[in-house]
């Protein structure tokens, strides 16, 4: 028989990473005599939840066993080996769920995705299928390990994670940051985000002290396996292929789809541009915009870079297009589309015809008179500013991407595109 097995809330920020672990329990379970079947799945879930532990991603596997018990037996022993358990924020969950009834687990993984979900109603589908499950502590992470099975990955990318030995974890990575733009250079669009070359970042690097020693998202998987040839670095203990929702705009409510705006969920809004960018210490962009629900502030915060130079041209009247997750009544942006810019009249006293000079006011309703030449106009000059900006998406540099959000390289539009890279 074949079955799901779906794992989450295992690391910290001190450490760990749930495809970590259940890369452990995969190569235990197969040691077994147990088969992994097709490629594991990373899914990422709502990027706003106040109580996630990190990334927010939740690993599943199928697996093909005649003793669940057994798999179950295992995967409860790498959780209490790995898992931080110690860590007041990590509460593991895994389920066992059959091949049959993981399709029935779809609303509640969209949901997952786009909005908050409580324990209390993982437990309920637990219960109603009779679900086998592991409970660690407040058990949250049954959440992510039903969703993670649950999901319909209609759109997905390829994440190659590599790892590092045990005895390095938490230490500095040693790796050759070249190579990473090398990578780029040969590979993208293939292969993407891995560098920020604007702002010179090797994106591809955690930044925390977990296992993954570095990670390439992709949708080729033979350019996968070809630029980690290419990339020197610390001796790699083992590596995996997921496949996962990260860079699909899957966390992204339409506005069409809701009544009202929500904090910690994230939206495509339609609006104008009702107040002028202005910005505050920091370095953060704010300005509102008019749509179906009243005023709608948007921020492009400091680490956004250079998307925030692109906000500071906006104008009242320009339509927008807007992405991003609501905090604080706040849309933080994730990207942005410029359907149609304002245009914007500046008024002059005429010239005067003959020697050039700008007219003066003749008294109210008398027009305007060039005391010189004693030429008379009754229409003010009217000219057409030129906009210092274009039509079209822009986005947030790969250095402050989430996960989740699908970077322009991706997006299949007609509209023009301004990726930075």
């Amino acid at each position: 028989m074949k079955i799901w097995v779906g794992i989450d809330d295992t690391d910290s920020r001190e450490g760990m990473c749930t495809t970590y672990l259940a890369t452990i329990a995969m190569e235990r379970i197969e040691e077994r005599g147990d088969r992994i079947v097709g490629l594991p799945r990373l899914v990422r879930l709502n990027p706003t939840v106040p109580f996630k532990t990190r990334g927010n991603g939740a690993v599943s596997f199928l697996v093909e066993t005649n003793d669940v018990s057994e798999v179950l037996e295992i995967v409860r022993e790498v959780i209490e080996e790995l898992a931080m358990l110690k860590d007041a924020n990590t509460h593991p969950g895994a389920v066992f769920v059959s091949e049959d009834l993981a399709i029935k687990l779809s609303y509640f993984a969209d949901k997952a995705m786009k909005d908050l979900v409580t324990i209390d109603e993982a437990l309920f589908i637990i219960g109603k299928y009779f679900i086998p499950h592991l409970k660690f502590k407040k058990g949250r992470g049954l959440i992510g390990a039903l969703a993670a099975i649950g999901a319909e990955l209609n759109d997905f990318v390829l994440e190659l994670l590599t790892y590092r030995y045990p005895e390095r974890f938490g230490t500095q990575r040693i790796c050759n940051l070249e190579d990473f733009f090398e990578v780029d250079y040969v590979f993208y669009p293939k292969i993407f985000d891995t560098v920020d070359w604007c702002n010179n970042v090797v994106v591809a690097l955690p930044g925390t002290p977990c296992p993954v020693l570095y990670g390439l998202r992709g949708e080729n998987l033979e350019s996968l396996y070809e630029a980690m040839k290419m990339i020197r670095s610390e001796p790699i203990d083992k590596f995996r292929v997921f496949i996962t929702n990260h860079g699909t705009d899957m966390h992204i409510i339409d506005e069409k789809d809701v009544k009202e705006l929500k904090n910690y969920r994230s939206y495509r809004l339609t609006g104008v541009v009702a107040t002028e960018p202005y910005d505050i210490i920091g370095g953060h962009v704010f300005f509102e915009i008019e749509t179906r629900f009243g005023l709608v502030k948007c921020a492009a915060f400091e680490p956004t870079k250079q998307l925030r130079n692109v906000i500071r041209k906006l104008k009242r009247g320009d339509l927008l297009e807007v992405y991003g997750s609501m905090k604080k009544d706040t849309l933080n942006l994730e990207k942005l589309n410029i359907v149609k810019l304002a245009e914007i009249k500046l008024e002059y006293n005429p010239k005067c015809p003959k020697c050039g000079k700008r007219m003066e006011s003749a008294g109210r309703g008398q027009g305007y008179r060039c005391r010189s030449c004693k030429t008379k106009s009754f229409e003010k000059e009217i000219l057409n500013v030129k906009r210092d900006i274009e039509e079209g998406f822009y986005e947030v540099p790969p250095s402050a991407r989430r996960h989740l959000t699908k970077p322009l390289v991706r997006l299949d539009t007609t509209t023009k595109k301004h990726i930075f890279r």
